[in-house]
């Protein structure tokens, strides 16, 4: 396990994945690394997302919701960066999830490599269900 004293911020860019959003932000919540700063960045959705984010953020205090005008991918990761308040970033996208450790993984490897920046591999799951 690694010392919780380091936050990691989580930018979640939403626009319209409702569909896929609790399995997201589910991953996210249940981490093994606890320390966290998670960003919704609602860009302008027209479906639930909105309120599923806003659900996740009553549910936990490490959540926080903001919602703007559709800007666009760029833009919404942008706000999320300079909202962030921990020493690592990471990014997620909205239709995303991960493995329960992975930030905590992650972590560990930037830490003893004294890493900047670290990144991992990922399968894609097709809606054929096939990897």
């Amino acid at each position: 396990m690694v010392n919780e004293e380091i936050k990691v911020s989580i930018v979640v860019p939403v626009y319209n994945t409702a569909k896929y959003l609790e399995k997201c932000l589910n991953s996210i919540c249940s981490q093994t690394y606890h320390n966290l700063e998670i960003i919704l960045i609602d860009d302008g959705s027209t479906d639930q997302s909105l309120n599923i984010c806003n659900s996740f953020a009553e549910k936990d205090s490490r959540i926080h919701v903001v919602h703007q005008e559709n800007k666009g991918l760029s833009n919404a990761r942008n706000k999320g960066m300079e909202l962030a308040t921990g020493s690592y970033i990471s990014f997620f996208d909205s239709d995303d999830y991960v493995e329960p450790n992975m930030i905590e993984t992650m972590l560990k490897v930037s830490l003893f490599h004294n890493a900047d920046v670290c990144e991992c591999s990922f399968d894609e799951l097709r809606v054929d269900g096939s990897v």
